[in-house]
């Protein structure tokens, strides 16, 4: 895993620039302004509809009696609004993933490329419509799988790791193909999203993980203060957007140091001495 630690520092380093800080900015005012008019327009009728389903189904009684039993008897009175939010978490999630793709990862990809891999020939093996087909052929996955898993909120820790998975996996999936669409070929780049498809899902996972936390703040918080809602809403996109730039910084330098150890071995060179694959 020496890799994925040189990467994870790299990543970390080019975070704190300041370019990378204000490349967060188009993306927030992009998601800002989708998830802020769907939320003016659609948060009261979500919430409208999910209490009818409640009603409907006497899961007032069922879910009153379990957060009594946890001892959270307290958010008896906001459980439908909390649902509403579980519901929209993953969609703005996913909202600010597709914009990160789509709008930052090229520069990212730029960044990286300038500062660490100058000489690295760039062969074109991706395209900004094979990230879009990517990018949704994986949401249509994910999303039927993501339902699948909200029963095991019951279970919290359970639930959790599902989640992790969940978007490690999607994760991976996403931002591998963005990182390589400039400068491997398309060979190379399901070369090495094969040979190195454990690291790829270690980072997606980690990165998962860091990605619960916006959504803690987002939804611990709105419990605390209604009100607060549309500022901690936008503070969660933010901090998403922060931890997918990071995420995509990881993946760069990592995809692009496998793919200059893979060109390295093929000319039958030796391949860099501050790279291990496995």
């Amino acid at each position: 895993m020496r890799a994925v630690l040189n990467a994870y520092a790299r990543a970390l380093s080019s975070q704190l620039s300041g370019k990378m800080l204000l490349l967060s900015a188009l993306p927030f005012a992009l998601s800002v302004a989708l998830w802020g008019t769907l939320l003016y327009f659609g948060m009261q009728p979500l919430i409208d509809y999910v209490q009818a389903l409640f009603e409907q189904y006497g899961a007032y009684k069922a879910s009153g009696g379990w957060l009594t039993s946890m001892g959270l008897g307290v958010l008896k009175a906001v459980v439908v609004p909390l649902v509403a939010m579980l519901l929209l978490l993953p969609l703005m999630i996913l909202t600010s993933l597709l914009v990160m793709g789509i709008v930052a990862m090229p520069a990212i990809g730029r960044h990286v490329s300038a500062r660490q891999f100058a000489g690295l020939e760039m062969k074109q093996g991706g395209s900004t419509l094979g990230s879009l087909a990517i990018n949704f052929g994986s949401v249509l996955l994910f999303v039927p799988l993501w339902l699948m898993t909200l029963p095991l909120y019951f279970f919290a820790p359970l639930a959790l790791a599902a989640q992790v998975a969940l978007w490690g996996w999607l994760t991976a999936r996403v931002m591998s193909y963005d990182a390589l669409a400039a400068h491997a070929s398309a060979d190379e780049r399901r070369a090495i999203m094969g040979k190195h498809r454990w690291p790829l899902l270690a980072i997606g996972m980690v990165s998962g993980a860091f990605g619960a936390l916006p959504g803690i703040v987002w939804i611990g918080g709105a419990l605390i203060s209604v009100v607060l809602f549309p500022l901690l809403a936008m503070l969660s996109i933010w901090l998403y957007l922060l931890i997918f730039i990071f995420t995509g910084l990881w993946f760069q330098y990592y995809c692009l140091q496998a793919l200059r150890e893979l060109r390295a071995l093929d000319a039958g060179a030796q391949p860099p001495a501050d790279f291990v694959a496995h």
